[in-house]
């Protein structure tokens, strides 16, 4: 197998294809074939090219309808990039053509073998799907260029995809998206190679999809009154909300995607999340009401009355529609974040759980087992229709559903079980591939998003094969999904920009091969492929234009060490005085050493335009990069850089994910700092970050104590403070502790985390997470 990143021959084309685009005199661009995600093999021929022209035939096999708009779909998309119309004929072609052929040998489907010479261009696969895929290649090979021939050089491509799985989701319960914006999302979906369109269609916030058998679904709970106004403020906007989807519609919606080869997935999320189902149907409920659909985010505690057999025909009822209506292999239904509240309390749900037979034990609750008991029926019921279950990784809890398949979202660890269960399993962990997180650390200058940080980077970066898994266990690991959660995406535009181009991030993790991925040469593709967004009106995020900034504190020359490039090698300029850069600011030429308090600002300067600033302000203090030892461990979940990140000067904002934060769970925070020489300081001031929601509470003790050797600490201050009410705010705590001036070389600061959650909060009991940054010393 060929590495396609080392062809020398297919750069140098690739500049070509730029030279020729650039030069309006010419009429002929040079098509470049690394595109996203990168082909698994390219074979470059010494060969003559194929000049593609007006009129060129494309060329489909007699009868096959599929393959017949195969070919529609190729000519739609070079005359849309480029002008040229195309030909369609039935038939096996002949030369100067494009033909589509099916027959190629291969075990995946979905794989293609692209073949360009002189005499034109063949494009073969299995089949249609993967001739498919194989055009849209061909499509993303070919750049925006009307009005020009396209000169396709000669090559042999040979590809498939590593992942048979391959998923975007999309939420329409808290937000309604119309038919055709449903539409639009899928043509983005069949750009990046995806094939399964999960579609989340219900939940507390609102019931999206028709049940005719339960009419009031879609009359009442497809509606709500208002809506909260920012995160769950307790301010709402005084606006009705509402809208769904006919099962017309949903057909409709289906048959679009198929056309593309991608299957649509429908989510009805049970037991939980149906407080939408229940304002229409309160006697399904444990209390019998009145409910309304949900004004707020969040997740509701009114759930389904499992003790209620009029539930468990409800679910089957919904399920059988949504059968009819979906010809898909796997229906999604959730099984997540089911609140066990009412249940505890319930008669009812007791009674079942007494007629079933089920017990706590160390593993699970009798509750959680009812859990089980309820995506049970709905698992056996989908299998005697033929079909399989999909749930969140929730559904492991109670033990797992005989052929469920696992959708692994909080983080990895519940996919790795079910693999090691013997189970399918999706990955989708929230920390790579959630792409309602912010994507830039400049929130200020962001969307309203649910909080997170997942630049493109990370996603690109993300292996889903957990190394924990044997190669047999990871046979089970099937495909990768990223999500999309809608709570703070109110329209299609906006939605555009969180997934574009993450998306080609995530396609390259689910169709390419892992040694063949590399993020500086994918940034070159992506460029590319913006160009395609651009034409066809998609909104995307620009942040790949920004200045890619790194900040290291350099202990040996006491200065924090900025070091800056482009995508594309845009020259860069700065500022440290906090005014706005400009092309006639300082140039940057290599590594900035910052040795005192500045606003550092950067901006790529392009002749089309200039990239959004970067602001990062940065303090000094005596503690300022200085050598420092953790003498407990960060957690690994959220270490990022590690313990340097306390003494860079720079003090993370209330988004913890960004890097800027470090956390400490079940020990506590030591952290020894080095100042070198002896040092006199009276005072400390530590960060903390809190969001309860989260598990994330502030420290309920500090101390600092010093030393001359690094052995003997002698305690100069301490503080404790109380167990954090429910009222009281998530913010950036700053604490700060006075002592009388000491001279020390050694400072050991000290923070011991909330060990136990309160009573009020849903994990009671448990350790609270401790968020740290920015130790000054003074």
């Amino acid at each position: 197998m060929m590495n396609p990143l080392s062809k020398t021959h297919l750069l140098g084309l690739s500049l070509a294809g730029l030279l020729f685009a650039s030069c309006s005199t010419r009429e002929t661009v040079v098509a470049d074939y690394q595109v996203v995600p990168m082909p698994l093999e390219i074979t470059t021929a010494q060969q003559a090219s194929y000049l593609l022209k007006n009129g060129a035939v494309v060329y489909y096999p007699a009868g096959n309808e599929m393959m017949r708009r195969n070919a529609e779909f190729l000519a739609a998309y070079v005359k849309e990039q480029t002008g040229l119309e195309l030909k369609l004929q039935e038939g096996d072609g002949g030369k100067n053509g494009i033909t589509l052929k099916l027959g190629l040998a291969g075990e995946n489907k979905e794989g293609y073998q692209l073949k360009v010479n002189a005499d034109g261009v063949t494009i073969a696969a299995p089949s249609e799907a993967g001739v498919f895929y194989g055009i849209q290649t061909l499509r993303k090979s070919i750049d925006v260029a009307q009005g020009a021939n396209i000169e396709l050089p000669a090559v042999e491509i040979n590809d498939e995809p590593r992942f048979s799985y391959r998923g975007m989701h999309l939420d329409v319960s808290r937000h309604f998206f119309t038919v055709d914006e449903v539409k639009t999302f899928i043509d983005m979906l069949a750009l990046h190679n995806i094939n399964r369109f999960h579609w989340h269609l219900t939940d507390d916030q609102g019931w999206r999809i028709e049940i005719k058998k339960y009419p009031k679904l879609t009359e009442i709970g497809s509606k709500r009154s208002e809506t909260v106004i920012g995160r769950n403020s307790g301010k709402y906007d005084g606006k009705p909300y509402g809208g769904f989807y006919t099962q017309e519609d949903a057909r409709e919606i289906i048959a679009y995607a198929a056309e593309r080869y991608i299957t649509v997935i429908p989510e009805i999320d049970l037991p939980g999340h149906m407080q939408a189902a229940l304002a229409a149907y309160p006697e399904l409920g444990c209390t019998g009401g009145p409910y309304e659909v949900w004004r707020q985010w969040g997740i509701s505690d009114n759930v389904l009355c499992a003790g209620n057999d009029q539930t468990i025909q409800f679910m089957k009822d919904v399920l059988a529609e949504i059968v009819d209506i979906f010809p898909s292999e796997y229906i999604h239904v959730g099984g997540d974040e089911c609140p066990k509240t009412q249940w505890e309390k319930c008669p009812k749900c007791q009674a079942r759980i007494k007629a079933l037979g089920l017990k706590s034990d160390a593993k699970h609750t009798k509750e959680e087992r009812l859990q089980s008991y309820v995506i049970h029926e709905a698992e056996e019921f989908l299998n005697e229709k033929g079909r399989r279950m999909i749930g969140w990784d929730e559904t492991l809890e109670g033990g797992l559903a005989p052929n469920a398949t696992v959708m692994s979202w909080r983080g990895e660890g519940g996919g790795i079980e079910a693999a090691k269960q013997k189970h399918d399993v999706i990955m989708t962990p929230n920390t790579y591939l959630y792409f309602d997180y912010y994507q830039s650390k400049d929130t200020d200058n962001e969307p309203l998003a649910i909080g997170g940080y997942l630049p493109m980077e990370r996603v690109y970066n993300y292996e889903p094969m957990p190394k924990a898994l044997t190669p047999e266990e990871q046979k089970y690991i099937i495909g990768v999904q990223a999500n999309l959660w809608v709570e703070y995406i109110p329209t299609l535009k906006q939605a555009q920009y969180m997934v574009l181009p993450r998306m080609a991030a995530l396609c390259e993790s689910q169709w390419c091969a892992p040694e063949n991925k590399n993020y500086e040469a994918f940034l070159q593709r992506v460029t590319r492929l913006v160009d395609i967004y651009k034409l066809k009106g998609w909104n995307y995020a620009s942040h790949i234009f920004d200045v890619m900034l790194e900040l290291k504190p350099n202990s040996e020359t006491g200065t924090l060490d900025a070091t800056a490039r482009t995508i594309d090698n845009a020259p860069i300029y700065y500022t440290l005085d906090g005014t706005e850069p400009t092309a006639a600011s300082q140039a940057y030429t290599g590594t900035v050493k910052i040795d005192k308090a500045c606003t550092l600002r950067m901006v790529a300067v392009r002749p089309e335009g200039n990239s959004r600033i970067t602001k990062d302000e940065i303090t000094f203090s005596k503690s300022s990069m200085k050598p420092i030892t953790m003498l407990q461990p960060i957690n690994k979940q959220y270490e990022f850089t590690g313990a340097t990140v306390l003494v860079d000067g720079m003090t993370g904002n209330l988004n913890y994910k960004t890097g800027r934060w470090i956390a400490f769970y079940k020990n506590d925070m030591e952290a020894v700092i080095d100042l070198k020489e002896p040092t006199e300081i009276s005072s400390m001031t530590l960060h903390t970050a809190v969001e309860k929601g989260d598990w994330i509470f502030d420290a309920r003790a500090i101390s600092v104590s010093v030393s001359d050797d690094n052995k003997v600490f002698k305690e100069v201050a301490s503080e404790k403070y109380p167990v954090m009410k429910e009222t009281d705010p998530n913010q950036v705590y700053t604490h700060e502790l006075k002592f009388a001036p000491v001279k020390a070389r050694y400072v050991k600061v000290y923070a011991q985390p909330e060990h136990k959650i309160p009573s009020w909060h849903g994990g009671k009991g448990n350790p609270g997470f401790l968020f740290v940054d920015e130790i000054i010393l003074n």
